[in-house]
C-alpha cells in the first residue's frame, strides 16, 4: 500500500478528470490521477466534441484553450423539423458572444489537457487499472493493478471521473434505452455554410451537422437495426439517403468518410455522492443523448464546481457528508435541468404522430419569434441552468 494519504484521487484521466486535476493544481492539496492508458498513448477516439461557449471560458481559466488545435467555431445554429415549416435560428451576435460553441476532435482536447497536466505537481499513475473502491470512516481505499502488481491507495476524496465497467457495476446507474444508435462520420457538400450548425429532427431521431474543417461532422441517429444497415450502405446510397433526410440547405452532399456507430441511452447515477469520500463525475454520473450536445459540457461544469467546493473546504472536511451535501446542492439544478432538457427533446421529437408534429412545428416557429425565449434557450445551451 502507498502510505501517502492523498487529498484527492481522480479515477479516469479523460477530459473531465484531467480538467478537475488542472483546476486543483495551484493548491497545496495532494492530488493523483489513475489513468488506464499507457504513458504517451495516443487517443484513437474518432468522435468530434461539441463544446459550448461556457466550456471555452472554463478551459481558458485552466490555461488549456490556447493549446487546442483544429477548432471550428459555431456562430449560428439552425434547428428544423423534417416535413414541417417550423424552424428556429440562434445567432451568437444576438446574444453578445463571439461564438455559440465549437467543434473539435476528441484527441485534440485530450492531448492539450494531458500536456498541461504534465507540467503540474499532480501525480499521474499511467497503466493503472482500478479494481475496487471502498468507503471508510475518514477516507476511501482504492485497489488497483499496475505493472502486474496489486496495489492500493488511500484518499480523503475519491472522484470517479469515467464510466468504467468495474465501477459502473459497483455503482450501477439508472438506464433508459432510447432504442437508437448514433452513426458518426465526416461529410463534405457543395455549399458549406461556414460557422453554421444544423440540428434536424426526423421521426427516427435527430440528425446533426456540425461545421468542421472542409465540411461537417455528421451525427445521425436512427433505430438500432436501421443504424446497422446504414453502416453497410455504399457511399453513393448513403449520400442519397442523407440528402433526402436533410434537404438542400448545404447543397449536394459529395463525400462521406469512415463511419462508426454506438448505442444511445440515458445513464444516470441515482446519487452523485453514493458513499462518504466518493463522488461520481462526468460519464460516471450521467451519460446523455448527443442531441443539443449537452453531455460533456455538463461534465466539465461538474468538474469545475467540484474543484471550487474542494478549494473552499478544509483538508479534514474533504469527503465528509457536509462537504458532499454542499456539492450536491451546488449541482442539483444544473444537473437535473440538463438531463430533463436532453431527455425531453428526444421524447418530443423522435416520433411521427401528426398532432404532435404540428405542435412541434408551431413551437419552433414561436421560439424563433420570441427573442427572450430564444435567449433563454441559448443561454442554457451555453452555460447550463446556473449560468
Amino acid at each position: 500500500m502507498d502510505d501517502t494519504l492523498y487529498d484527492i484521487a481522480i479515477i479516469g484521466g479523460g477530459p473531465v478528470g484531467a480538467a478537475l486535476a488542472l483546476a486543483l493544481q495551484r493548491s497545496d492539496l495532494r492530488v493523483c490521477v489513475f489513468e488506464a492508458r499507457a504513458r504517451d498513448a495516443v487517443s484513437q477516439d474518432a468522435r468530434a466534441l461539441a463544446l459550448s461557449y461556457g466550456s471555452r471560458l472554463l478551459l481558458e481559466r485552466l490555461d488549456v484553450w490556447q493549446a487546442i488545435q483544429d477548432i471550428s467555431a459555431i456562430a449560428t445554429i439552425h434547428i428544423s423539423q423534417q416535413h414541417s415549416f417550423g424552424r428556429t435560428l440562434l445567432h451568437a451576435q444576438q446574444l453578445n458572444v463571439s461564438e455559440l460553441g465549437y467543434v473539435l476532435p476528441y484527441p485534440a482536447l485530450q492531448n492539450a489537457l494531458d500536456q498541461a497536466l504534465q507540467t503540474t505537481p499532480v501525480r499521474t499513475l499511467y497503466g493503472a487499472q482500478v479494481q475496487a473502491l471502498h468507503s471508510h470512516t475518514d477516507h476511501a481505499l482504492i485497489a488497483y493493478q499496475q505493472d502486474n502488481k496489486q496495489k492500493s491507495l488511500r484518499t480523503r476524496l475519491a472522484v470517479v471521473a469515467d464510466g468504467g465497467k468495474l465501477l459502473a457495476a459497483q455503482y450501477p446507474p439508472e438506464v433508459r434505452d432510447y432504442g437508437q444508435s448514433a452513426l458518426i462520420t465526416h461529410v463534405t457538400c457543395s455549399a458549406t455554410k461556414i460557422g453554421t450548425a444544423f440540428e434536424r429532427f426526423t421521426p427516427h431521431g435527430p440528425l446533426a451537422l456540425l461545421p468542421f474543417k472542409d465540411g461537417y461532422e455528421l451525427v445521425w441517429t436512427a433505430p438500432h437495426e436501421r443504424a446497422q444497415e446504414m453502416l453497410a450502405w455504399d457511399d453513393a446510397h448513403f449520400l442519397k439517403q442523407l440528402q433526402e433526410q436533410f434537404g438542400e440547405r448545404v447543397g449536394d452532399f459529395l463525400t462521406v468518410g469512415k463511419r462508426s456507430c454506438f448505442p444511445l441511452g440515458l445513464k444516470r447515477a441515482p446519487q452523485q455522492t453514493p458513499q462518504a469520500h466518493i463522488v461520481l463525475l462526468g460519464n460516471a454520473a450521467q451519460t446523455l443523448h448527443p442531441v443539443a450536445g449537452q453531455g460533456f459540457n455538463l461534465g466539465l461544469r461538474d468538474a469545475w464546481e467540484l474543484a471550487q467546493e474542494v478549494l473552499d473546504a478544509a483538508p479534514n472536511e474533504l469527503g465528509t457528508e457536509s462537504m458532499l451535501s454542499d456539492y450536491r446542492k451546488r449541482r442539483r439544478l444544473d444537473r437535473e435541468a440538463g438531463i430533463r432538457f436532453t431527455d425531453s427533446l428526444v421524447r418530443l421529437f423522435s416520433n411521427d404522430m401528426p398532432v404532435v408534429s404540428g405542435v412541434r412545428a408551431a413551437a419552433l416557429t414561436a421560439l424563433d419569434c420570441l427573442p427572450y425565449a430564444k435567449r433563454f434557450v441559448a443561454k442554457r445551451m451555453m452555460f447550463g441552468a446556473n449560468g
